[in-house]
């Protein structure tokens, strides 16, 4: 079966970390024998205007047997409209979320959902969402976690900082919840954070005692970051999912989490804390508990592993296999 991977996030050389959850999941389907082809955007960069090329590659790709959309909006309307095929759209989280503020965006959304032949979301949390806008109760896979990548036995990155070492890996954004987890750190009053990735917030947290910012990295140096890390924090106003957090109890290691989204549904009482993220000394407390266990935390890799890309995967070509023979 001919599936066509399309995405506005993927791995690409000036920004190595974009979609690398789409992009793993493209990996274990071509491991399961389908032959997979993608129409992707590598970079940030272009505007709006780069979803022309999206479209344009879509449209000269290879017909496919199924293609398969990440992202509702505009990403599942190019595949309805170029791909030539059944299509299995699948939502992340902001694309529901822009459907939620804009009247013409649930428009558009609507339309592709009810076009396609089958809906996948990430989280019970967003199929709930996401019916809510459509009508459509979607089937609830996540992208996973590479249990090989992330696992115990990781060399750890190099990480100065005093322990109880902090880690938080993604954006540096008002939805992450970035300054209330600086803010949570300085309460805790010790050990180190450090910031994984970039955003508009970065000169909020430059200067702060403890706290280090590393940039962007590559998806494939994350799991050396995790593996020298204590605690993960994950306390977002809102998560849809919480691939980080997921892939941190792979490597056994103890998450702070939000309430808020996808994490109640992985994150186990063994495996981490949820907190509520409007709340700043509700996440210090919180930052208190989770330093309390165990790191190493194998039960977390234990938890973790319900949501293998292995199995996510196999589940996603059922789906892609239905669809195409529709």
């Amino acid at each position: 079966m001919k599936v066509l991977i399309v995405s506005q996030m993927w791995p690409g050389p000036e920004d190595p970390d974009l979609g690398s959850f789409v992009a793993q999941v493209a990996d274990e389907l071509a491991a399961l024998g389908l032959e997979v082809d993608h129409a992707v955007l590598d970079t940030r960069s272009g505007g709006p205007a780069r979803h022309l090329r999206l479209l344009s590659r879509t449209l000269r790709a290879r017909r496919p047997d199924v293609a398969f959309a990440h992202f509702l909006v505009p990403t599942g309307l190019t595949a309805l409209l170029a791909a030539r095929a059944p299509l299995v759209v699948m939502a992340h989280g902001q694309d529901v979320a822009n459907a939620e503020r804009s009247a013409p965006l649930r428009l558009a959304t609507r339309l592709v959902v009810r076009r396609a032949a089958a809906t996948i979301a990430n989280s019970h949390h967003l199929a709930g969402r996401l019916e809510a806008i459509t009508g459509v109760r979607a089937e609830v896979i996540d992208c996973g976690v590479d249990m090989r990548a992330f696992a115990p036995g990781v060399t750890p990155a190099d990480w100065p900082g005093e322990h109880p070492r902090l880690l938080c890996v993604g954006s540096l954004t008002e939805r992450k919840n970035v300054i209330a987890l600086a803010d949570a750190f300085a309460l805790l009053g010790r050990g180190s954070l450090t910031f994984v990735g970039d955003g508009p917030l970065r000169p909020a947290l430059e200067g702060r005692p403890g706290v280090r910012l590393a940039g962007r990295v590559p998806h494939a140096d994350v799991p050396a970051w995790i593996a020298a890390c204590d605690v993960l924090c994950q306390p977002s106003l809102l998560e849809p999912f919480g691939q980080a957090a997921l892939e941190a109890m792979a490597t056994e290691r103890s998450v702070l989490a939000t309430s808020v989204g996808g994490p109640p549904e992985f994150v186990t009482p063994e495996a981490g804390v949820l907190v509520d993220p409007d709340d700043v000394d509700a996440i210090a407390d919180g930052l208190r508990r989770a330093i309390a266990l165990p790191s190493p935390n194998p039960v977390a890799r234990v938890a973790a592993a319900e949501h293998d890309v292995k199995r996510q995967a196999a589940r996603m070509a059922v789906v892609l296999e239905r669809a195409a023979a529709t």
